[in-house]
């Protein structure tokens, strides 16, 4: 796939909204072969890119969820 998306699960700390949405894009990049896309195409690109940076959102989240659940309380 893109060389430039980087892994934004960190143990450390949380991915920000900026690193995910700079991840959807160079996937939607990717996906249309457009880095810039035109007119017409425009809202579509950026519809893709925001549907996208939710998802990635909602994923870094329910891994986050899973992984401390089954932690024992300190």
């Amino acid at each position: 796939m893109c060389r430039s998306i980087k892994t934004l699960r960190r143990a450390d700390e949380p991915a920000t909204n900026d690193e995910i949405h700079a991840a959807a894009l160079q996937f939607v990049r990717k996906v249309s072969g457009y880095r810039v896309p035109s007119r017409v195409n425009a809202e579509a690109f950026d519809d893709a890119v925001d549907e996208i940076a939710e998802a990635a959102r909602r994923l870094l989240e329910s891994i986050a969820s899973r992984q401390t659940a089954g932690r024992p309380a300190a």
